[in-house]
């Protein structure tokens, strides 16, 4: 029981982290219809943005207002690189082929991935203890307070984007752009400026998950987006792409799956699991736990 009770909550841990990650895909792909891969490298930035936000402001020891800072301004500063790469690579394509623009998004990924190798060099860094770890005993099973504040911030991050897409202004318009591209503009919506947010929403969310991934497991290096960006990818398949809710049940299944697959099985295969449940869902349920048929009039 209290090896269940320990994989339960480091799967629910990881798993908000996929979460939180797969909500801007599916943001993204709601929206324009393609995947932003370079999604993976704006939760490797947020890593480092935070550790360098850390080291200017003398963090060294555990210290929960600044990390709160911290974890903040690493989300505006990350929202600002996600708005600036849809200005300048995926703007200019809005009116290209869905390949060309799948292209783009790779090469974007490509491109921070040796851009990071680069400032920051490949060597990993430690990031410093920013929030204390107490451990406690809960049947048997060690439970760290890093992971619930993981989880906790990861829900409470998630209801506030719901809160913004459900009750507020550019949430209806958001859902209006989603639903129907052509008619929202129509009806007068800025498009641009709704990208625009949609960018920034899901970079922010991003960069958050990059704090919290490196709270978790302190060693960080530019490559480092690279899995958990497409493991978030299929989770955002998982539970289907373009709706929310799916994109943060998926995040919680494939946490889940993985940190079992671990702890009975063998770690392996702990990638492994996350592609086959990938090819399993698209051939068995293409559109997702939660996603609807689209139906494409040619």
């Amino acid at each position: 029981m209290s090896e269940f009770i320990q994989q339960l909550i480091n799967g629910l841990s990881l798993g908000s982290i996929y979460a939180l990650i797969a909500l801007g895909y599916t943001m993204v792909y709601g929206i324009l219809k393609f995947i932003n891969f370079a999604h993976g490298e704006i939760f490797m930035l947020g890593a480092f943005c935070g550790l360098y936000t850390a080291k200017a402001l003398g963090v060294d020891a555990p210290d929960i207002p600044m990390a709160l800072v911290i974890l903040l301004f690493t989300m505006v500063v990350t929202a600002l690189i996600g708005v600036t790469i849809e200005k300048l690579a995926y703007k200019p394509l809005r009116n290209s082929s869905k390949l060309t623009v799948l292209i783009t998004a790779i090469g974007v990924s490509l491109f921070l991935q040796y851009l990071g190798q680069l400032i920051f060099g490949a060597a990993p860094q430690s990031f410093p203890t920013i929030i204390e770890n107490v451990s406690f005993d809960i049947a048997g099973a060690t439970i760290g307070s890093n992971q619930i504040v993981v989880i906790i911030s990861a829900i409470l991050l998630m209801l506030a984007l719901r809160f913004i897409v459900m009750n507020t202004k550019m949430g209806t318009a958001i859902r209006a752009v989603s639903n129907n591209l052509t008619a929202a503009s129509l009806m007068g919506i800025n498009i641009n400026n709704v990208i625009s947010f949609t960018f920034v929403i899901g970079s922010s969310l991003a960069g958050a998950a990059g704090i919290l991934y490196s709270i978790n497991y302190p060693s960080i290096d530019p490559l480092m987006g690279l899995l958990p960006g497409l493991k978030a990818f299929i989770a955002a398949v998982l539970g289907g792409i373009g709706n929310f809710p799916g994109a943060a049940v998926g995040g919680i299944i494939i946490g889940l799956v993985e940190t079992f697959t671990v702890g009975y099985f063998s770690p392996t295969y702990r990638d492994a699991i996350a592609f086959a449940i990938l090819i399993i869902i698209l051939l068995v349920k293409p559109t997702g736990l939660f996603g609807k048929k689209d139906i494409e009039k040619v």
